[in-house]
């Protein structure tokens, strides 16, 4: 395994894996690879005829100190990689990037080792590439440097004006194109305040300051692109996630009659900061009821009967999770749930199959989301298709794919697809139920996956079961509720 190698192998490898060297069609090899050796890993077990999908076993979480070491193993690694990777795709020769205290942008804030929380005072980063074959320079403008991933090059003793000293640094270098963060599209890419572009740009010599460029692509290739390393963890972050709520959608956690699904919610949250972990939205927990056209929250007590929905993610070294997951409680007597809700699960299954097998490098969302409901409506089903990008952010940076309230396309799904990325497969389905006098339901589902340029597939396997409670076999077992 990569993270096993000493350093100098490591970078070599890893500059091979970006196409400083070889091509994407061999980065996506190697992460297949590597994927599929992670995965296989951690044996899954299939779900037992009338037991409903088996819940996921608990991964190890990592003591702070060794994920500490574990994301600044992953920042060097993405900074000696991607940065050039993305550089030369573009042509920029210099990208400067500006944050604040506690008012970091998100490129900055994901460049931050793991000691440090914020940027500080006024963080200035600047990335110059003196050319193929040479590393890329990385700065920050102030006293200290950043962890060992920056060179400090300021002292105000010498200089007190920062942003002058910035200006000699550009001046030495002499870059041809001078990219700053900048967009009317995309919060990832609109970094640059106004007030710092004009002390900037007031700070420039003239001959300069032409060759600033407004920038909306390197901040959402940087957050978008995962690394061979991220993707050799991502699946024990997902399962994390699984197991999380395979518990929480369990006898353990639910009493029919008694507990509510906001009872369900803050039990979520609370799991979560046992385990040291954090969320990055609020967990939802819904419920659809034979006879009730709207779903149910809030103080609701669950019934017998009940199709539970729970939409639910983590924040673990970094990355982000996005699930959304059903579970059935079982009337007396009932062993199975339902057959129209199993076929409505079932038709939302089929929706994710018409989506990730419409991916392709180069489209956009767009075109992507035309492909995949053309698909799936050709199969006589109901898709609604809203699915994003996950990594560093849970509604990552990268193209839509739809919207619920929008399937058609749109300016957020104009940007393309690129390889070695995370999506979150989110969708609907829309079907009646016969047992419930053909009531129609939306069956949402959710699951993390990975793009490696040719296929996708999912990073922990997806839900093509319900998870039963009331069955007597609540909590979590050593199964795991997988499936590809």
């Amino acid at each position: 395994m990569l993270t096993n190698t000493c350093d100098t192998e490591r970078s070599e490898k890893l500059a091979m894996f970006f196409g400083l060297s070889r091509s994407d069609k061999f980065i996506g090899a190697v992460l297949r690879v590597l994927f599929a050796i992670t995965l296989l890993s951690t044996p899954a077990m299939p779900a037992a005829a009338g037991k409903g999908a088996e819940r996921t076993a608990y991964p190890t979480v990592l003591p702070l100190r060794e994920r500490a070491a574990l994301v600044n193993d992953w920042l060097q690694e993405r900074l000696d990689t991607i940065v050039p990777m993305i550089m030369r795709e573009q042509g920029v020769d210099m990208w400067v990037l500006v944050a604040r205290e506690n008012f970091e942008e998100p490129v900055v804030g994901s460049m931050l080792d793991a000691e440090s929380f914020s940027a500080r005072r006024r963080t200035i980063l600047v990335f110059f590439d003196p050319g193929v074959g040479k590393p890329i320079e990385r700065l920050t403008v102030s006293r200290y440097g950043l962890g060992d991933m920056f060179k400090a090059a300021w002292m105000p003793e010498a200089q007190p004006d920062q942003w002058l000293r910035l200006a000699e640094i550009i001046a030495q270098r002499n870059p041809r194109k001078i990219a700053i963060n900048s967009s009317k599209l995309t919060a990832y890419a609109d970094g640059m305040t106004l007030s710092a572009h004009d002390e900037m740009m007031e700070a420039l010599p003239a001959p300069f300051k032409s060759r600033v460029i407004r920038d909306e692509v390197l901040a959402v290739r940087w957050l978008e692109t995962r690394t061979p390393s991220e993707m050799a963890r991502y699946p024990q972050i997902v399962a994390l996630a699984h197991a999380i709520i395979g518990e929480g959608l369990s006898d353990k956690v639910i009493t029919a009659g008694v507990t509510t699904t906001d009872d369900v919610v803050w039990w979520f949250r609370e799991r979560i900061a046992e385990l040291g972990l954090e969320t990055w939205f609020q967990p939802s927990v819904a419920i659809s009821r034979r006879g009730v056209d709207e779903t149910l929250d809030g103080d609701t007590v669950i019934e017998q009967g009940d199709m539970l929905w729970t939409d639910f993610g983590i924040t673990y070294l970094r990355l982000n999770t996005d699930a959304q997951q059903n579970a059935y409680v079982l009337r007396d007597g009932e062993t199975q749930v339902p057959k129209g809700l199993r076929d409505g699960l079932a038709a939302s299954n089929l929706v994710q199959d018409a989506l990730t097998s419409s991916f392709k490098t180069g489209d956009s969302g767009n075109v992507i989301l035309t492909r995949a409901r053309d698909k799936a409506i050709a199969q006589g089903l109901e898709p609604s298709i809203y699915s994003h990008p996950i990594g560093y952010h849970g509604h990552g940076a990268g193209t839509a794919i739809g919207f619920w309230d929008d399937q058609t396309p749109g300016p957020r799904g104009e940007y393309i697809v690129h390889p070695n990325t995370a999506w979150s497969i989110e969708l609907s389905a829309t079907a009646p139920v016969p047992e419930w006098s053909n009531q129609r339901v939306s069956f949402k589902t959710e699951e993390d996956a990975f793009f490696d340029g040719n296929i996708v597939q999912y990073i922990d396997g997806r839900q093509k079961e319900f998870y039963l409670i009331g069955n007597g076999l609540g909590g979590i077992n050593g199964g795991s509720g997988r499936q590809p």
